[in-house]
């Protein structure tokens, strides 16, 4: 059983999550080359000090976001039904979190998501970084996997291809509202879009293209 968390806890969590809000609406009005680390702790009312005991990078404050996500798949299979497979139970999760318009899954066209994902999309450091959250991502997918019976190398590759299916998806469902297409026009299409990448995850490519 979780305990609950204590008050110097919370508090650190609530100056992180204020420092993160800071430099996210910073960037969105100004661009995130324009804004500088001594900018965001003066507008956070903290010191630069605490800023980075808190974020290790200037990137980090925008894809905190994202990493806190990052072992979502891991914990997924972890906490699976018995009767599910690990993949039943990844698919399962994508398509509820596409219902409730999660904005990982890129299938959120509230405005400040929108602009959310056009200000990583459109900055490259932020790309860049992106990669090693989906990295990590990776490496908790797979031990997951191993704990539940995967060989190492099968363990290794299916997560990968889980992760970079996730991402894929995504970007096909941000591409969709950046060209004007609304969350809710464009939910059966990713719902497809879901369905098929599983089933070539399950089943490989021996039934495509029919």
């Amino acid at each position: 059983m979780t305990e609950p968390m204590g008050l110097r806890e919370r508090k650190k969590v609530r100056i992180r999550e204020q420092i993160a809000a800071t430099a996210i609406r910073m960037f969105l009005e100004s661009g995130f080359d324009q804004v500088s680390i001594t900018d965001i702790a003066r507008a956070a009312e903290v010191s630069r000090r605490t800023l980075f005991a808190y974020f290790a990078t200037k990137e980090d404050l925008v894809l905190q976001r994202i990493a806190d996500h990052e072992d979502e798949p891991a914990r997924t299979v972890l906490a699976r039904r018995a009767d599910q497979s690990p993949l039943d139970a990844l698919r399962e999760a994508l398509l509820e979190a596409l219902r409730r318009r999660d904005p990982n899954t890129g299938l959120n066209d509230d405005p400040d998501a929108m602009a959310f994902f056009q200000l990583i999309s459109g900055t490259e450091s932020l790309t860049v970084r992106l990669t090693r959250y989906i990295a990590r991502g990776i490496d908790t997918l797979a031990d997951a996997l191993r704990e539940n019976d995967f060989d190492p190398v099968t363990a290794r590759l299916v997560a990968a291809q889980v992760m970079v299916v996730h991402r894929e998806l995504a970007k096909m469902n941000q591409q969709h509202l950046a060209n004007g297409q609304s969350a809710a026009a464009r939910y059966p299409a990713a719902v497809r879009a879901t369905n098929r990448a599983f089933d070539l995850l399950r089943d490989g490519l021996g039934s495509y293209p029919e």
